[in-house]
């Protein structure tokens, strides 16, 4: 699975430390931005709240993964889904449309609230689509 948008710095890393974790080990994924920023430290604080280290993390820039095969190809914004290129073997193409908490206005202590509401609706809708997924396969 791999996540993309636009910066690679808060939505797609928060949205593939919580596939890794919902997923329980089974299911790989992989974050990319088509204009990759650093790592944001509220990204980092949302996911430790939660028990899930990110600091290591580095963003990615999406051509590093053009020749890989993955099943399914989530775009999170709808910037990075216009210049999303062709996978090979043509994986499932999912579109959510989530904020960027990293645009919100304030420094870090006053956007970190946005970051945990990011954080809640991806664990929401992973939890969903690692279910739809799962039951597909049986």
């Amino acid at each position: 699975m791999l996540f993309l948008c636009t910066g690679n710095s808060a939505r797609s890393q928060i949205a593939e430390a919580l596939t890794e974790r919902l997923g329980g080990g089974v299911v790989k994924a992989h974050s990319a931005g088509s204009h990759p920023k650093s790592l944001h430290p509220n990204a980092v604080r949302v996911l430790k709240a939660r028990g899930i280290d990110i600091s290591r993390a580095r963003s990615k820039h999406l051509d590093e993964f053009a020749d890989e095969k993955f099943d399914y190809v989530i775009t999170l914004c709808d910037r990075v889904r216009e210049v999303c290129p062709e996978f090979p073997d043509h994986p499932g193409l999912i579109h959510w449309s989530i904020p960027d908490p990293a645009r919100e206005p304030g420094e870090h202590r006053q956007t970190y609230p946005a970051f945990a509401r990011i954080a809640d609706e991806l664990a929401t809708r992973i939890g969903f689509l690692l279910e739809l997924i799962e039951h597909a396969g049986s």
